[in-house]
């Protein structure tokens, strides 16, 4: 069995802003529905949804200039409801999250897909580089997926990709920020010098006080170790914002996230159209 985990913001917003959406009141929401229903038709069977029912979340807390909601297009963040209801009509589990956020759900739910035997595999379908930490977990189980480009991800993958394992991606993330979620990272840390100084020691921990010590061909290695230190807490604090939770609400057992088929025709026809009401139940009825 092969269990399929879709961020449904990243979607949602792809969606939003494709060129070649004409609608920008409903447009997404028929995008992401029709996305699903494709990874349907070229063979998935068990498929979750992962969601941000808000954009802030308890990291707001953590950090004021964390993402959040303000500046959004407003045609956008109206779809957020009705997407998911749409997702839900279609026959799709899908895991609103309020406290948490979407790659929380996503984590939480690689880990309770992982953990059945059965699971052979469980796709993350995101691109978005924070989730790949969560990549071999389960035994190498979890893997990542970007569907617009078709690139896959193992831990080898992601270390290409990033020039750290997975489970250095937080601490990469604390050093050189994330200009997306909102935390800048510590002065002077590009991606270059943080990559090859965990690919080396693994976490902000292991790092050598004495930067004489440090063997990984890194320049100006004094100046960086002293704003580390100068800057522990901080670096401390946005390695918690990076690392996803594993206890954000999910579904209880893969059986769970089984498609069968549209669950509220009618209702997603209100939502997308007949045409996808006719594309999901020629797909059930396979």
């Amino acid at each position: 069995m092969i269990t399929h985990l879709v961020d449904g913001t990243y979607e949602l917003f792809r969606y939003h802003f494709a060129p070649n959406n004409r609608d920008l009141e409903g447009g997404a929401t028929k995008g992401v529905v029709r996305s699903l229903l494709e990874l349907v038709a070229s063979g998935a069977t068990h498929v979750a949804v992962a969601t941000d029912h808000v954009i802030e979340s308890f990291r707001n807390d953590l950090w004021a200039g964390y993402k959040s909601s303000a500046g959004m297009p407003p045609e956008l963040l109206r779809q957020f409801g009705p997407a998911e209801e749409a997702m839900v009509a279609a026959g799709f589990t899908v895991w609103p999250q309020v406290i948490h956020e979407a790659d929380d759900g996503l984590a939480a739910g690689a880990v309770m897909a992982a953990a059945d035997p059965r699971v052979e595999q469980v796709v993350i379908c995101t691109p978005d580089k924070d989730l790949g930490q969560c990549v071999g977990w389960g035994d190498g189980k979890v893997v990542q997926w970007d569907r617009r480009q078709d690139k896959w991800f193992d831990a080898d993958g992601v270390h290409g990709r990033l020039g750290v394992p997975p489970s250095s991606i937080p601490d990469l993330l604390a050093l050189v920020g994330d200009t997306a979620d909102g935390f800048p990272g510590l002065p002077g840390w590009g991606a270059k010098s943080a990559a090859a100084v965990l690919d080396r020691w693994g976490h902000l921990e292991d790092i050598p006080d004495d930067p004489i010590t440090w063997d990984s061909g890194i320049r100006s290695a004094s100046k960086l170790n002293a704003v580390l230190r100068d800057q522990w807490q901080l670096a401390i604090l946005f390695r918690r914002i990076a690392t996803v939770e594993v206890d954000a609400p999910v579904s209880g057992s893969v059986d769970e996230i089984e498609w069968t088929g549209p669950a509220h025709p009618a209702r997603l026809a209100e939502l997308c159209g007949p045409e996808l009401v006719t594309r999901a139940e020629k797909l059930a009825a396979r």
